[in-house]
């Protein structure tokens, strides 16, 4: 029985053995695969960004002023325009009322 567990004991040492190889041989290649990509270990965290898109701006517009009304018909491209500059602004308002620093900008994609 004891000749059992030492052979036991034995094989579980080698293949922990293979296994730390394995590891230290798959960290080198890893090493070596981004020193040749020129890709730093330690980059910098990535951008978290909030993204905003109103869904109907022409019925907001509508909605909300009478001028949307008379120009959302006619120059629905300036009046989505109008819609989300307004929102800017209004979010400009609430975020310096709750005294938070945010950059806010319109992105044409």
């Amino acid at each position: 029985m004891i000749a059992l567990l030492t052979i036991t004991s034995v094989i579980l040492v080698i293949c922990s053995a293979l296994l730390i190889w394995q590891l230290l041989e798959q960290r080198k290649i890893i090493h070596e695969m981004l020193e040749s990509e020129d890709i730093a270990e330690n980059h910098p965290e990535p951008e978290l960004v909030i993204t905003l898109r109103v869904l109907d701006p022409i019925a907001l517009a509508k909605r909300e002023s009478r001028a949307g009304r008379i120009l959302a018909d006619r120059l629905p491209v300036m009046t989505r325009k109008m819609v989300y500059q307004e929102v800017i602004k209004e979010l400009e308002n609430e975020m310096e009322e709750r005294d938070i620093d945010v950059e806010l900008h319109i992105e044409y994609r």
